[in-house]
């Protein structure tokens, strides 16, 4: 069609192309007007190109990601990347971006393809989604999924024409990828053992549904400053690691003699960011869990219009909150909204039940009489599409059809009568698989590593496997849970800093000449849940090969000189110290044959 026009006709609509793109930059020109000044930005991303514009004029520099969001909308550009994806033509830096907001990650340099990552509200699905993405992952991707520390589900080596077709596929079984990467909400946590647990105070599926479906279908709440992340807690047996996100609601009952009505509410904590050495924290907010989705969304908001566009190392909301403090964003939130949100003295509030640490592992009765949930151990999140369709089978024929993700990169069946126990047993032993965990392999969790990520410094998930075989070999006396986690970078995927003990890949030096080997830093006393705490670093720079009998010496250390089997590793290494539990690691004979 090109062809039809002349070079001034074609120099003329190239122009006016220019001009019509500069106008959507800048929020529009009025006609007629050359140079006049700008109206104000209209649509779904006004507040966006406002918060970049006050940026601009507040003489800061908007960063690539910012630059990319305003010269063409992800969402926009969609049919464009599927006709290029369609060629196999591999994605520059900044479709590789827009693509995350679909849901698509191109892995080069660690590998020439797509993963895809779901959106799955509460981590819950039905058992014939499970099965239809183990069919997706044949015709389109590797033949395998990966369960990730979000209860959420990724597929890999999906070729470039295969991207959207793999999307469309999602559709058909009533699932998406929207807004699962890049500066968007992730997946919504929630209780993996929500409605089915005896100690839950609230069943959090509708809540983690209600805020999905809220989000996908605002474009104003996609292309935020940075990533974000919303977590449920209906006070539960098992932890939903709310702490660890940007907003956690916990739900909470309130006593009598409080500000409030005596009830079931949701206590509002803020800024958790694992990876940044800092947890959310307790507003003194409380809200009716209705109010949830508007709080949330004038939380948001505020970010948006706040949030650092210049320093992606800066640009999540907890810098904000340093910056101005608790009580200036809650008031800003309260500006959003309308009116003040209520706020309840902790000593008006009932405590949490307790947390099980091995709730997600192994067989445990439901509220519903003769039921059971099962947890099924994944060896760090992976399992073949054979795998799952035959756990997909086994969920139907032997429970209530459901399989629940947990942020332990494991799921469970649910709704399995007595009866069927033991058959769901010798099912998934027949696959491979186990529901009887070791102390050390329960509470194994690993990010992608460096065979799929381009940011992860060593094979996390190779050297975990290599770790859990490892203590399971030499030291079968741990009697304990004893949580393990093994990230790649400063991402922290894998949220090393909480951990009983975690490792964060590094480049070693093992010559004079600068060559390196694969590594870990390695820290000790993280916790979650009922004991939330960042650890500390005691080692720098371990070699891979070194850190099962690192791990072994800690271990040991701690079953000698723990006051009980009731005092778990983290509680012996606040009693200790880290410095002087690294001391009595380094005195075991395990570490000193190796120096």
């Amino acid at each position: 069609m090109a062809d039809d026009f002349n070079a001034e006709q074609k120099r003329y609509l190239e122009g006016f192309a220019s001009g019509i793109a500069a106008a959507r930059l800048t929020g529009g020109l009025a006609l007629g007007q050359g140079a006049a000044a700008p109206s104000e930005p209209t649509g779904p991303d006004a507040i966006h190109i406002k918060a970049q514009d006050a940026t601009v004029k507040a003489g800061g520099k908007l960063c690539d990601q910012e630059k990319w969001k305003r010269a063409e909308n992800p969402f926009e550009g969609h049919n464009r990347l599927i006709a290029e994806a369609a060629t196999g033509k591999a994605p520059k830096p900044e479709d590789n971006f827009r693509w995350r907001y679909h849901g698509l990650f191109w892995l080069a340099p660690a590998s020439g393809d797509f993963m895809c990552r779901l959106r799955i509200p509460n981590g819950i699905l039905q058992h014939w989604q499970f099965a239809g993405i183990a069919d997706l992952a044949d015709a389109h991707g590797g033949g395998y999924s990966h369960v990730t520390t979000r209860a959420n589900l990724q597929v890999r080596e999906i070729t470039a024409e295969h991207g959207q077709p793999f999307l469309d596929g999602l559709i058909d079984l009533g699932l998406t990828a929207r807004g699962s990467g890049a500066d968007n909400i992730r997946n919504v946590t929630g209780s993996p053992v929500a409605g089915i647990d005896a100690q839950e105070l609230l069943d959090t599926r509708p809540l983690a549904k209600s805020w999905h479906n809220w989000i996908i279908n605002d474009r104003s709440l996609y292309g935020l400053p940075r990533k974000f992340n919303v977590a449920f807690d209906g006070g539960g047996v098992m932890p939903v690691l709310e702490e660890t996100n940007d907003i956690g609601f916990q739900a909470v009952k309130v006593l009598d003699g409080a500000a409030v009505a005596p009830g079931i509410w949701m206590r509002l904590v803020l800024g958790g960011i694992s990876g940044h050495r800092d947890l959310a924290r307790d507003t003194g907010v409380v809200l009716k869990p209705e109010a949830c989705n508007k709080v949330a969304d004038a939380i948001l908001r505020v970010f948006i219009k706040n949030g650092d566009r210049t320093n992606r190392n800066k640009s999540r909301m907890k810098y904000v909150l340093d910056a101005w403090g608790f009580d200036k964003y809650l008031a800003a939130v309260e500006d959003e909204l309308g009116y003040k949100l209520d706020r309840v003295d902790p000593a008006h509030l009932a405590p949490r039940g307790p947390m099980d640490r091995f709730s997600h592992v192994g067989v445990h009765s439901q509220v519903q009489p003769g039921l059971n949930w099962i947890g099924v151990i994944l060896p760090v999140g992976k399992m073949t599409s054979d795998q799952m369709r035959e756990l997909a089978r086994i969920s139907s024929e032997c429970g209530d059809g459901a399989i629940r993700m947990t942020v332990w990169q494991n799921f469970l069946f649910s709704g399995v009568p007595d009866a069927k126990v033991m058959e769901v047993e010798e099912r998934v032993a027949a696959l491979g698989l186990t529901t009887q965990a070791s102390s050390i392999r329960a509470g194994l969790v690993a990010c992608t590593g460096n065979k799929g990520c381009k940011f992860a410094a060593s094979d996390t998930k190779g050297h975990a496997l290599i770790i859990a075989d490892y203590i399971e070999a030499n030291l079968t006396e741990l009697d304990v849970p004893v949580n393990v986690h093994v990230t790649g970078c400063h991402h922290s995927c894998a949220q090393h800093y909480i951990g009983d003990i975690g490792l964060i890949g590094a480049k070693v030096v093992v010559s004079e000449e600068g060559d390196t080997v694969e590594g870990y830093d390695i820290v000790v006393g993280g916790g979650f849940g009922d004991s939330p705490k960042i650890g500390t670093e005691i080692w720098k720079a371990v070699k891979a090969e070194d850190c099962p009998s690192r791990i072994e010496a800690l271990l040991r250390s701690y079953l000698a000189r723990r006051e009980s089997q009731a005092e778990s590793f983290q509680a012996f290494t606040a009693r200790t110290g880290p410095e002087t539990l690294r001391s009595l690691a380094e005195d075991q004979p395990v570490l000193k044959a190796a120096a």
